[in-house]
């Protein structure tokens, strides 16, 4: 089975194929001088988008329609004068019904194009939530990072504004941040303020959300109407970014915890993936084949799963690691890249 990853790190796009052997071929860096927050194929066409970023030129995305040998950057993309708001950096880009693609970008906004990206429209109905003047900007700034649609329900996680929920194609949003602990704020529990730093939908159960926050591990069947912790049974903190899912098995994600949020390295000096069975009743360590000893981090786009169930995770210290489903047995695919910001897989 062929495989093919678009990697995203500080110094451009990666392309890492593999045919299904055991040998992985890179080609890149692909748009050198940008900082690649989020990378992707899109399923429908198989073009290739990223969200751009440079200290010169600003917070952008660009498109190729030729497996990356152009590239094509967004026009005129912004925030209305009037908000008084500053696009400060493009995060997570993610394909929508039909012909739609949609953004996520810092401060806490959401963005549609109808154009495979070319130009892009700002969500009012998130820019100008009722809620904002309440939310504050994560370590990494007011991200929208994460963006999810199914079952036509679309769902927003922004840090540190919490989770919303849209059930009219995003003309409206509901903060769904029930039982979610902000234990860095006076009420630990408010509307909304929540540091999520990874949710996902779970693609056979629509209804099942699951989210790595600042503050625990979380799943909700009820689409995001209520929470259940899962931390504390297993995992070694309540502290990370990344998550992935098994796409066939409700029941199974996976997470990497960090030390802490003063501590961006993996727990307990180890590069351990943790794996849940039982919808996160239990975790256990599912690491074989990675170093015992190893002070790295996985960021929140980090971590990804194909159609398969094989997983993939990328480091800061540039390297990429797969396993087959269950993460049975992990293989260094790729070292020596750039610091890797996102992995996203792609099988053909």
């Amino acid at each position: 089975m062929a495989v093919l990853l678009p990697i995203g790190t500080r110094k451009g796009f990666f392309l890492v194929r593999s045919d299904g052997g055991r040998s992985w071929d890179v080609e890149g860096p692909l748009l050198p001088g940008w900082a690649v927050y989020h990378a992707m194929v899109d399923p429908r066409d198989g073009a290739l988008h990223a969200a751009t970023n440079n200290p010169f030129y600003g917070a952008s995305t660009h498109r190729s329609g030729d497996g990356g040998k152009t590239w094509e950057r967004a026009e005129e993309l912004g925030l209305p004068e009037e908000s008084r708001l500053k696009l400060n950096a493009t995060w997570h880009l993610e394909p929508g019904a039909d012909s739609e693609l949609w953004l996520g970008a810092d401060p806490g906004v959401l963005f549609r194009s109808d154009d495979g990206g070319m130009t892009w429209q700002v969500n009012r109905g998130l820019l100008e939530h009722p809620t904002r003047e309440r939310w504050q900007p994560g370590a990494g700034g007011m991200c929208t990072h994460s963006i999810q649609l199914a079952d036509g329900i679309m769902y927003v996680a922004i840090s540190a504004a919490g989770t919303f929920r849209s059930e009219d194609g995003g003309g409206s949003w509901t903060p769904i941040n029930k039982s979610v602990a902000a234990e860095f704020m006076p009420d630990p529990y408010p509307e909304v303020g929540q540091c999520v730093h990874k949710l996902l939908v779970h693609p056979k159960r629509p209804e099942r959300l699951w989210q790595q926050n600042h503050c625990g591990v979380y799943r909700s069947d009820d689409r995001g109407d209520t929470w259940d912790r899962l931390d504390g049974n297993g995992l070694p903190t309540s502290f990370g970014f990344p998550l992935a899912l098994d796409p066939e098995d409700p029941d199974v994600a996976y997470v990497i915890p960090e030390q802490s949020q003063e501590h961006h390295f993996t727990a307990e000096g180890r590069l351990g993936v943790y794996r849940t069975s039982d919808a996160g009743a239990s975790w256990e360590l599912a690491s074989d084949g990675l170093p015992d000893r190893a002070w790295v981090a996985v960021l929140r786009e980090g971590l990804a799963y194909d159609d398969d169930g094989n997983i993939y995770f990328g480091t800061q210290n540039g390297s990429i690691w797969t396993a087959p489903p269950g993460g049975g047995q992990w293989t260094e695919a790729v070292r020596d890249l750039p610091p890797i910001l996102s992995v996203e897989a792609a099988t053909g």
